[in-house]
């Protein structure tokens, strides 16, 4: 079950890419904000529909849940309108790595202390590592952006 987790994370990042790369072309055209909104509402819309079809909760128990959860809407929105804005500047392998990398720092942080009810691992010389090799990636990519202009 777990390969089939890490092929279903994989094949999000490959969709993640695409959409950034599309995002970032028609905002030049539509805007930024207006892309963010076009993005949310097609979602809106097709996850009504996947609610009415396949949905096995109740949504009304958002207005359960403690505030802090909710914020997980609004960081989403932020992380999809700041790519918006990344990808036409920098490319979408500089914005990805970048927003990957975002990811890591506070995933170790979130793992390192258990917030969230997550499991508790530590942060140690491996992940540190890892971070490392990441940021250089973003370095070279980076930089490598900077040649092909």
């Amino acid at each position: 079950m777990s390969v089939i987790m890490i092929l279903f994370t994989f094949l999000g990042g490959i969709t993640l890419s695409a959409q950034s790369s599309i995002n970032g072309s028609f905002s030049r055209r539509a805007g930024t904000i207006e892309t963010t909104l076009l993005t949310f509402v097609t979602g809106l819309l097709f996850l009504t529909i996947s609610i009415l079809f396949f949905g096995h909760g109740d949504i009304l128990d958002i207005f359960k849940a403690p505030k802090w959860q909710l914020s997980a809407a609004f960081l989403g929105t932020i992380y999809l309108l700041f790519t918006v804005v990344a990808v036409p500047r920098i490319g979408v392998i500089a914005t990805t790595i970048s927003g990957i990398i975002g990811q890591l720092v506070i995933g170790m942080i979130i793992d390192h202390f258990g917030w969230f009810g997550s499991l508790e691992i530590p942060f140690d010389t491996k992940r540190a590592i890892a971070l490392v090799f990441m940021i250089l990636a973003l370095y070279f990519i980076y930089k490598g952006n900077k040649r092909a202009n």
